[in-house]
Parts: structure tokens; sequence; C-alpha cells
């Protein structure tokens, strides 16, 4: 069984945009860590961050507490 990405939603079309265009997102997660870089991919579960080290983190959505474009 395989889940589709429910390309439509407001939330999967920002994070497309936010691929696209490189900016930097802070991302806080339920255990109030703080991850702040670039959004490389995304799939249906999780989002690929890049740090400011080129070093990849991928991150289960559901940790997730919110995301924002840094300022």
């Amino acid at each position: 069984m395989t889940a589709e990405l429910e390309t439509g939603l407001p939330s999967f079309r920002q994070l497309q945009k936010l691929i696209q265009t490189g900016g930097e997102v802070e991302l806080k997660l339920v255990t109030n860590d703080l991850l702040v870089g670039k959004v490389r991919w995304q799939d249906d579960l999780c989002i690929c961050l890049m740090d400011h080290y080129d070093q990849q983190t991928i991150v289960w959505k559901q940790a997730i507490a919110f995301l924002k474009p840094k300022t």
C-alpha cells in the first residue's frame, strides 16, 4: 500500500516553495530543539533539512512543533 502526497494542501505548497527558493527555515521540534537550515525535500512522513555544514537531517513531520522562514 502506498500513500500519496496531498500536493493540493497549502502546507505542501509552502514547503515546496521553500525548497525551490532555498530559503532558510527555523524548525522547532516538540522536544523544544531548534533546527536551522534549508529544506531539501519532503515526503508524506518526513522533511530533510540541510544545515550550514551541509549535513542532512531527516525529521519526522509528527516531531515538528512549527516551521517558519528564518528572518
